[in-house]
Formats: structure tokens, sequence, C-alpha cells
């Protein structure tokens, strides 16, 4: 048969067809299993915070702890332990609003202190990013279960408006009183989790075992109805505010309740959609006043009822990590465990904030040097220590490195993710970070340099110790870590330098664009 050039063509335009339409398929191929790699590649998050928890209760910070913590060691050894991180505030409120938004909280309405009563509305506003809603760009499926305390806005009866208190919340009577009674528990709240980016919410209004409402909120109704004064025995403990309980309220059951919350949650995720990244953000109640920790856990710690409840903490981080085991998830899921502040003072002889100076609530380090532990099988290296300074609000800018995510925000967040994996992370030394006290004392953090502006004192309502009053403080943190010799007078050049910086900081909207 006689084979014609046309012929020829023809085959071979058959050819190179059949050739670029293979090359296509492949190609689609492998764009499919990249974009499913990716998905898969991202990993859960799961991020852990106690209240109150210091850098000296947790044994591998501490060797001399009076406290067993074998589930936060153990995730230490599997992991990395940061030993210069801190939260943005020496209290709640404040570290909270920095955790979740990237943003420092005097930067709202908070200028210090924290927020107590039922007229206290959300300090983030619904269209500011959150770690929910930026997660949330990737797929995320999200939970905030455990203490809430960023304002939230109650509906009441009647159009009664909800008054100022003034935050007097010990005086049980006048406008404190005035605005419980006056709220509707039927009714929903608002500015919560669920208005944020989270999916489910599972926690409480205010600090769960010491602020009313004593009752649990599911997703945007309170679970039950408050309808009866806590007892004088619980009302009379320090710290308690008196208010409205739900009948059958458990002081020691709290954290039971949140972990056992948080857990139904990694089910639900492995049942239901085990394809999509979760991200749970579970803050525990313990070690926080009153010192009532659950049976268990009753002497359990040789410092004594608040160390009991430290590990009650390191019991749920226990729990957590036996529940990722059992769904084969712990290779993609970077745990981290932390503390919301510094501690309250150790009892028996206890360094709960380790040989920092300063308690929760003051501008030292002890009131804001936190533990910070993180796991991630296969991406953090076993057993490491990291001295990289990191501080709560840095997760928003680090958690958007780590999926790709670009949402604006996180104003006052540095991307740490490099320091995870052992890496050193670009300028460091030029990075600001801003701590606050109870009171509303500043301080600025830049590289080994700390500078405390004016008078401080590091006293928590009920606390009376390590008061000073100076125009200001200096340390060089590299060779006093803490905080022993106040260089403010012998190097007046580094003052002034730190103290222009700290206003340009104060009056701008970012300190990382700086």
């Amino acid at each position: 048969m006689k084979i014609t050039r046309k012929k020829i063509g023809v085959r071979c335009h058959y050819k190179l067809y059949s050739l670029f339409t293979i090359f296509l398929l492949m190609l689609a191929c492998n764009n499919s299993k990249q974009s499913k790699d990716t998905t898969k590649e991202l990993p859960n998050i799961v991020f852990i915070m106690a209240d109150d928890m210091g850098y000296g209760d947790v044994g591998r910070y501490n060797p001399q702890s009076a406290i067993p913590t074998p589930n936060m060691d153990k995730l230490a050894s599997e992991g990395i332990m940061f030993t210069d991180a801190h939260s943005p505030s020496s209290v709640c409120s404040p570290s909270r609003y920095g955790l979740l938004t990237g943003r420092y909280s005097w930067r709202t309405r908070l200028k210090k202190a924290v927020l107590l009563g039922y007229d206290e509305t959300p300090l983030i506003d619904e269209d500011r990013t959150t770690l929910a809603s930026l997660l949330k760009e990737k797929g995320y499926t999200s939970a905030s279960i455990g203490k809430w305390h960023v304002g939230l806005n109650w509906q009441t009866k009647n159009g009664y408006e909800l008054q100022d208190d003034l935050n007097e919340s010990e005086d049980y009577s006048g406008i404190v009183r005035q605005n419980e009674e006056n709220i509707d528990f039927t009714k929903p709240v608002s500015g919560g989790p669920l208005d944020l980016g989270f999916d489910y919410f599972f926690g409480t209004f205010g600090c769960s075992t010491s602020d009313p409402p004593y009752t649990f909120i599911e997703n945007k109704h309170t679970v039950g109805i408050p309808s009866i004064l806590i007892p004088d025995s619980l009302d009379q403990l320090p710290g308690v505010v008196k208010g409205l309980m739900v009948p059958n309220w458990s002081e020691e059951n709290v954290d039971l309740e949140f972990t056992q919350k948080a857990t139904e949650f990694i089910d639900r995720t492995q049942k239901t959609n085990n394809k999509k990244p979760f991200f749970l953000y579970l803050a525990l109640s313990s070690p926080h006043i009153p010192f009532l920790p659950p049976g268990f856990a009753k002497g359990k710690s040789k410092e004594g009822p608040r160390g009991d409840l430290v590990t009650v903490v390191d019991w749920s981080v226990g729990r957590i990590m036996e529940t990722l085991e059992q769904y084969n998830l712990s290779k993609n899921t970077l745990v981290i465990v932390t503390s919301d502040n510094g501690p309250r003072k150790g009892a028996n002889t206890h360094l709960s904030a380790g040989n920092f100076k300063g308690y929760k609530g003051s501008i030292w380090e002890g009131g804001h040097r936190v533990p910070f532990i993180a796991r991630w099988p296969g991406h953090i290296k076993k057993g490491t220590t990291s001295k990289q300074i990191i501080s709560l609000t840095d997760m928003f800018s680090t958690f958007s490195k780590l999926t790709g995510t670009t949402a604006a925000g996180g104003e006052d967040s540095y991307n740490v993710l490099p320091a995870f994996f052992g890496q050193e992370v670009e300028e460091s030394d030029k990075q600001i970070r801003i701590f606050h006290s109870y009171k509303g004392t500043f301080a600025i953090r830049m590289g080994k340099w700390k500078y405390i502006e004016g008078e401080t004192s590091g006293d928590v309502p009920g606390d009376s110790e390590d008061l000073t009053k100076t125009l200001g403080e200096l340390y060089d943190l590299s060779t006093d870590p803490y905080e022993t010799n106040n260089l403010w007078e012998s190097n007046p050049q580094k003052v002034l330098e730190l103290s222009k910086l700290l206003l340009e900081c104060k009056e701008s909207e970012s300190v990382v664009n700086l």
C-alpha cells in the first residue's frame, strides 16, 4: 500500500494530539494530587491555654517543681519548649484579645485590668479577623471551648438598658445586682465566638469559677437558667464575685466539662468530615482561683490546692493527646500548650514563676513570661529548646504563614514559624514586643533590652508583695533575666531610645509596620 505524505501528516498529527492529551491528563492528575496533598498537609491545630499557670509550674521548665506534670513534660520531650515566650498582658482579658486578634488590647477601650460585669460588650469587633476566621479561609472547622472573657452582648427584659457598673463587682448591690436581675437568660447572646469565625462554642462568659453567671454557654444560649445566688461558702472565697448560678453548678468539675466537650468536638470532626482540618481553642479554667480541685486531683501536688489544679491542666492535656492518638491524628496535628499570663505565688516554697521577678498582674517577667510547648511530629524536632522571643499575639501571623492565608489583621503580630522548626527568625532582635500590667503599666522589649515605663507595682487586688515606685526600669535580660539590676540611671541613652520607641508604638496602629 502506498503511503502518501498526507496520510503520514495525519498520523503524525494524531500521535502528537494523543501525546498532548496524555500530557494534559497527567498534568491534571498531578495538579489534582497536589491539591489534595496541600489540603492534607494543612495540620490540625490544638491550642490549649491554662489560666494563671506559671513558668515554674511545669516540670520541664522547673525540675524542682512541686507539681507532677507528666503529660506536658512528655509533650515537651516530643516537641519544642520556648523559654522566652510571653503573654501580651499579665492578666487574662487583654491576653485573650491579643491571642485571638494579633493586636494589643490597649488599642481598644480596655486600658487596664480585665472585663467585669454584664455591661461589658465584646472587645472584638465582628468585622475583625480572628484566628478562627483566618483559618476558616482554608476550610478549617473550629471550636472555642472554655473561658471566653472578651465580652458578650446580653439581651435584657422589657428593653432595660444595661448600666455601667463601674467594675464594682465585689459590691453585689445597686447597679451590679440590677443589671443581673434584668438579664433575660432565655435569649441568645451575640458578639461571641460564633460571630467571630468559630463553628462551635462551649464555655463561660468570664472567669469560669469566679465570675457570674455561673453557667455554661453552648453556642449562643446558656445551659440552663441561672436562677439562684451562689452559696455563702463560695461567696466567701478570695476573688469570687457574687451572682447567679444554675442549680447543681459545680466549681470542681468545670475543666472536666471543658475537656469532655473538647474530645467530643474532635470525635465529631472525624465522624462527619475527617478530610477537613480543625482548630481547637481550649481555654481551661485551672489553676485560677478559687482553688477547688476535683476529687481525683486533690493532694496530687506538694504545692497545695493551686498545684492540684495544675495537675488538672496536665490531665486535660493527656486526655486530648489520647483522643488524637485514637484517631491517628497526632502526626498531622500541631499541639500548643501555654498560659494566658503568669501565676499567683506558689505555696510551700514552690516557685510558681520560677526565679523570675513578680507574679500575675505585674509588669515584671513573672507576670507575663509563660511556658509554651509545641509538638508536631515530623516537622518540629523532638526535645528541642528555643530562646526565641515570642508572644501570644504572634500566633495570628504564624498561623497565617503556616496555612497560607492572607487575611488583614494581626497588626501587632510577627511570624515566628521558623523558630518552631529550629530556624532563625529574620531580624528578631529588631522585633518589638509590648507588655501591659493589671494597672496599665507599659513595658517594651526589643532584643535583650526591656524598658518599663513610670511607676511600677506587682500587685493584684489582694496581693501586697513586690511593690516598688521608681521613675522607670531598664534591664539587660541577656545577663539579668531576673531583673535584679536596674540600669535606668547608668544607661540614659538606651532609656531615651526605648521611651521614644514605646511612644511611637502607642501612637501607631501597628507595631510590626513601624
